[in-house]
C-alpha cells in the first residue's frame, strides 16, 4: 500500500439532496459531514429534469450563437451551484448529458454533438459565466471540469445508455472541448472519461466489460499522439473493497505508462454494495472503502450518490422519513480524520477491518471499520478523549471505550 501523507478528500458524494428548487438539505446533511465535493452528473432525475446542468438544459438551441449571453439558461444550475457553494461543498462540474436508461427504445440527447468545436465553445461559456462573471453570473473559481460521462457505456452503440457514437468520435470531442478550455481557462482542471471501469481485470471474457479495458487503451493512444490536456482521470467501481483497490492501481500505472504522471485520478462514482442500503453493513462497507482507498492511488472520491429521491443507488437519504441512513455516519467518521489531516502510520493487521490514524494540531483521531460478521480485537495507540460507535443499532453515539469493534460496525477515536 501506498499511504498519503495527508488524508485525501474521498468522502465526496454524487447528486445532492434536494427537491425540486429546496436546496436546504445540501447545508443540513452536506455541510455536518465536511462533504468536500459533490459531483454534477444526473443531477435531478431524467434529463437533468430539463433544469439542471446538461448541456442541452444550459444551451437550449445548439443553432444558436454560444457569444452570446441569450443563447444560454443558466437560471436553476445558478441556484444549485450556489446552495453547494455557501453549504461549503465545491462542485466537480460534469459538461455533457444524464444518461438515459432507455436509450435501447429511443435516445434523445447521447448522440454526438453535430459540430465539436462549437460544443466545445458553448462549454466555454459554461465556464466564463461560473468563473469569472460572464453573462451575469459568478467567480465561483470550480476547478474541474470533466467531459461527458461513461462514453464505452455499451460496445453496441445501440445499447449505449450514455454515447451513441464511436470510441473516435468521443475521442475527438475531449480533444476539441479540453483544449479549447484549457486554451482559454489554464488554471482550471479538465479531464475524463468518467470511465465504466476495470471489471474485466478480475472477470476477463464479457464482451461489454472487455470494451471498457479497450477504450481505455485507445483513448490514452490518442491523447498522447494529439497532445490533449489530460489533469484528471475519472473511473467508476461498483464492485467490492479489494477489487476497487487493484483497478485504482491498474488506472494509476496506465496513466504512468502513457507519460501522465501528473495527471490526478478520481473515482467519483462508487458504492460497494447498493442492495444494502439502510443497513449498519453497508455503512460499514463504504467506510472500509474510504479507508482502504486512502492508501491507494485515487486522489480523490465521490459517493453514487447523495440525491434526495426514489433511487437504488441513493444511499445516505431516506426519502420517505425524511432523515440520514447509517451509511452517512460513514461520511461524518471519514471527516474527522479530513479535518485532523495528516495520516500517521496503522495497521488493524485484520482482514476487513480497515483502520486510518490522523493527527491534527491539537489531538489524533482513528477511525476503524469492521466490515467481518464477527467482532475484532481493540487497543487504543494513546490515551482516549472520546468513541463514537455506529453499529448494534447506534447511530455514530458516544460509547465508553470497548474491548473490541463489533461486527460491521465503525469506531471513531479521538486520542490525546
Amino acid at each position: 500500500m501506498s499511504a498519503s501523507p495527508h488524508i485525501k478528500p474521498l468522502h465526496g458524494v454524487g447528486q445532492p439532496p434536494f427537491v425540486g428548487v429546496d436546496f436546504s438539505r445540501i447545508r443540513r446533511w452536506l455541510t455536518p459531514a465536511g462533504i468536500p465535493f459533490s459531483r454534477l452528473h444526473d443531477v435531478g432525475g431524467c434529463f437533468g429534469n430539463n433544469l439542471f446542468v446538461d448541456i442541452p438544459n444550459l444551451f437550449r438551441d445548439f443553432d444558436a450563437d454560444p457569444a452570446d449571453p441569450a443563447s444560454y439558461d443558466f437560471t436553476f444550475t445558478d441556484l444549485l451551484i450556489k446552495a453547494l457553494t455557501d453549504a461549503g461543498v465545491e462542485p466537480f462540474f460534469r459538461l455533457g448529458v444524464t444518461i438515459e436508461n432507455y436509450a435501447r427504445f429511443k435516445a434523445y440527447r447521447i448522440h454526438p454533438p453535430k459540430d465539436f468545436a462549437k460544443w466545445a465553445e458553448i462549454c466555454a461559456g459554461v465556464v466564463r459565466h461560473y468563473n469569472e462573471g460572464w453573462a451575469d453570473g459568478f467567480h465561483h473559481n470550480i476547478r474541474y471540469w470533466e467531459i461527458w460521462n461513461e462514453p464505452e457505456n455499451h460496445v453496441d452503440p445501440k445499447l449505449n445508455e450514455m454515447w451513441t457514437g464511436t470510441a473516435e468520435q468521443y475521442y475527438e470531442l475531449y480533444d476539441a472541448a479540453a483544449k479549447r478550455l484549457k486554451e482559454e481557462f489554464p488554471e482550471i482542471r479538465v479531464g475524463g472519461y468518467a470511465s465504466c471501469g476495470f471489471y474485466a481485470l478480475k472477470n476477463p471474457g464479457d464482451p461489454r466489460s472487455d470494451y471498457f479495458l479497450t477504450f481505455f487503451d485507445g483513448f490514452l493512444a490518442y491523447i498522447r499522439a494529439h497532445g490533449s490536456p489530460l489533469d484528471f482521470f475519472s473511473w467508476h467501481s461498483y464492485a467490492g473493497i479489494e477489487e476497487t483497490a487493484e483497478f485504482a492501481r491498474y488506472a494509476r500505472r496506465k496513466l504512468d505508462e502513457a507519460g501522465l504522471t501528473d495527471c490526478e485520478t478520481t473515482c467519483n462514482e462508487w458504492n460497494p454494495s447498493h442492495e444494502l442500503r439502510g443497513t449498519f453493513r453497508h455503512a460499514a462497507l463504504i467506510c472500509g472503502w474510504m479507508l482502504r482507498m486512502q492508501n491507494e492511488p485515487v486522489d480523490s472520491a465521490m459517493f453514487y450518490d447523495a440525491r434526495f429521491g426514489l433511487s437504488v443507488y441513493g444511499g445516505l437519504f431516506d426519502p420517505m422519513k425524511d432523515e440520514t441512513y447509517p451509511a452517512y455516519d460513514a461520511f461524518l467518521a471519514f471527516n474527522e480524520l479530513y479535518k485532523r489531516g495528516r495520516q500517521l502510520p496503522y495497521e488493524t493487521g485484520i482482514p476487513g477491518v480497515y483502520g486510518v490514524l490522523a493527527e491534527g494540531e491539537d489531538d489524533r483521531c482513528l477511525v476503524i471499520a469492521n466490515t467481518t460478521r464477527y467482532p475484532a480485537p481493540f487497543s487504543a495507540p494513546g490515551r482516549i478523549l472520546s468513541c463514537h460507535m455506529t453499529g448494534e443499532g447506534r447511530r455514530f453515539e458516544e460509547i465508553p471505550a470497548p474491548g473490541s469493534v463489533p461486527a460491521e460496525s465503525i469506531l471513531c477515536v479521538v486520542l490525546e
